[in-house]
């Protein structure tokens, strides 16, 4: 074991050489510069532009905004790739990042989900103003571009990039808004349907949550959990508002206001994206991944508001089998214990991505792309629709009845108890992971479902395996009829695809033993906002009331043989915070506010529990 080290040195020098000569490689092809782009209220944004050095022909623009770093930093100091794939730099673009305001190197406040001008708080610029003023100054400065420009962002850059379509500038011909966030309050990375993603949120403001006090090109440092079990870490951490007390102790503002802001308020619908997108007038690809734990539910938004609010836009959407960007990187062949059978990232960076934006910033070729392509999971194929979510999908509902029987025929008479129960407890709620893990693994929703099913605290429902294929597209929709010895309590819903004992090698799968549990949606509704968002209600204890929710959108076949499950439980911790299950302000919650409950779900024929699902002919 002696050697050890000196081949771990050696292996990283041949990794550190190997970026050398892809940055010198960058660095043949492409001059550097650095400037400071003047905004219209005189706030200079920091931005780095890559030219090509064959000054021969004009070029397009391609843009990204960012408030993670344009980095690395100097006139000399190049990054190993530019663009949004191989392509793209081998064909030549002029590409050009852009530190946001108050971000890094930009100067400025930085606000996070800046607030739209007109809206109650904000300011006389927003993301949409800064994009414009960008895009102006570029092609009215830099040399050598044709005066066609698009921009490109995932997550974070995917809001700025959406926001850009917003009274866009007449030269943006092309922009692909790629897990943005949207709305962080009925969904995305924050929130989902007003249950606050703990995991998630902690995991980002601990780290690119914290507040700037003057230009920088550092880094902020990843946070020393002191151990890799986030379940122990915040059942330890307790209430909330431990988080800033123990931890982040005034260091991320923006976590307190959301402390502060516990419906869905001013101040968070005036960060929302949709309403804005009307008029829109450069193409739009927006794209996302249905693993995409963190921003498939902004991309839904945004190509929704487009179709709906601005018809006459050339809108299309991509949605794949891949975790948040996993697009980008890599050949997208896996994810956590599933295979797809093809490199679908590749396909999707040469086949979809780079024809979109040659086509839009240089012309020239014919653009064959349909409006919406998405990967059928189950079947492990590509498919192709002329809307989305598909209009041939029809609703057919899915019902719970006793002894743990799942059907597509509802009740037709009381079949013993009309209800199943179990108690919620808080102190020991269900994990969302069997692995330790401290934050949102970005995987999660691509592994083995079978370790929550055997506890209490999960109710279980199955089908019988099916005589035939079933497929669905679009928005799976529960109706729960449930009570709760409570005046709170949180209603998780998983659907899951049961593959057969005999599945041992299932190409689908990685999996080594048969009977995979795989998650093909699963989602949280915080009880007390199941009749408005805004204006939160109690649960009378023990009374019958329905809880209706629509999980994000899924494209997927179960196949023949195979059965479909569902489980319902009320905590699915840390991904979730732990609903204290009385109704308080839970993000001012105190520890004796925390109690357990008896939860009931009815499946009577008068309260026939149920999933809406869309289904393919």
């Amino acid at each position: 074991m002696r050697p050890a080290p000196v081949v771990l040195g050696l292996v990283f020098l041949a990794v550190a050489s190997a970026a050398a000569q892809r940055s010198d490689s960058v660095a043949a092809r492409y001059a550097k510069s650095e400037l400071r782009i003047p905004m219209r209220d005189g706030t200079q944004l920091f931005t780095a532009v890559y030219q090509p050095r064959d000054t021969s022909r004009r070029y397009p623009i391609m843009i990204t905004r960012t408030p993670y770093s344009v980095g690395p930093y100097g006139p000399t100091a190049y990054p190993r790739s530019l663009g949004p794939s191989p392509a793209f730099m081998n064909e030549g673009f002029i590409f050009v990042y852009q530190d946001v305001r108050g971000r890094y190197m930009s100067d400025g406040d930085f606000v996070h989900m800046t607030p739209w001008r007109g809206m109650a708080g904000a300011r006389a610029t927003d993301e949409s103003t800064d994009a414009y003023d960008t895009i102006d100054w570029l092609v009215t400065h830099i040399q050598h571009n044709n005066g066609r420009v698009g921009i490109w962002g995932i997550s974070y850059p995917g809001f700025f990039t959406a926001s850009s379509l917003v009274n866009a500038h007449p030269a943006l011909k092309a922009a692909s808004p790629q897990a943005p966030q949207a709305d962080w309050f009925l969904g995305d990375d924050v929130h989902h349907h007003g249950a606050f993603l703990l995991a998630s949120a902690f995991d980002f403001f601990i780290t690119a949550g914290l507040a700037r006090p003057r230009p920088t090109t550092e880094h902020p440092g990843r946070f020393d959990f002191g151990t890799d079990d986030g379940y122990a870490f915040f059942l330890a951490m307790g209430p909330l508002a431990n988080a800033d007390r123990q931890y982040l102790k005034g260091r991320a503002p923006f976590w307190n206001d959301m402390m502060a802001h516990g419906t869905y308020d001013a101040f968070w619908q005036s960060r929302r994206v949709a309403p804005h997108l009307r008029d829109v007038k450069p193409a739009v690809l927006t794209v996302s991944g249905w693993y995409d734990a963190n921003n498939l539910h902004g991309a839904l938004l945004v190509h929704d508001a487009i179709d709906r609010q601005s018809r006459g836009t050339s809108n299309r959407v991509v949605l794949g089998p891949w975790s948040h960007g996993q697009w980008s990187r890599g050949t997208g062949e896996a994810l956590g214990d599933l295979r797809f059978g093809s490199r679908t990232s590749q396909y999707f960076q040469d086949s979809i991505q780079f024809p979109f934006f040659k086509h839009y910033l240089e012309g020239g070729e014919d653009l064959d792309l349909a409006a919406a392509t998405a990967f059928e999971t189950g079947d492990n194929r590509w498919r192709t629709f002329d809307s989305w979510p598909p209009r041939a999908a029809t609703p057919q509902s899915l019902y719970l009845h006793a002894n743990g029987r799942l059907s597509l025929v509802a009740p037709t008479h009381d079949e013993g108890n009309a209800f199943d129960q179990y108690v919620s407890d808080p102190a020991t709620p269900v994990p969302f992971l069997e692995r330790h893990d401290t934050g949102m693994k970005p995987d999660y929703m691509a592994y083995d479902q079978r370790f929550t099913s055997t506890r209490p605290d999960v109710l279980v429902y199955q089908t019988e395996p099916l005589a035939a294929d079933l497929t669905i597209a679009g928005s799976v929709r529960p109706t729960l009829f449930v009570s709760t010895s409570g005046t709170d309590s949180d209603w998780i819903v998983k659907l899951i695809d049961v593959h057969p004992d005999s599945a041992a090698g299932d190409p689908t799968t990685t999996a080594t033993s048969s009977g995979f549990q795989e998650l093909v949606r699963g989602d949280v509704m915080r009880g007390k906002f199941r009749n408005s968002y805004s204006k939160p209600e109690a649960f009378v204890p023990g009374k019958v009331e329905p809880v209706s929710f629509g999980m994000d959108d899924v494209l997927h076949t179960f196949k023949k043989g195979h059965r479909i499950m569902v489980h319902v439980q009320s905590s699915w911790f840390p991904l979730v915070d732990r609903n204290p299950q009385k109704f308080v302000d839970i993000y001012r919650a105190k520890a004796g506010d925390f109690t357990k409950a008896t939860e009931r779900v009815y499946h009577s024929t008068l309260q026939p529990s149920r999933l809406e699902l869309p289904v393919l002919p």
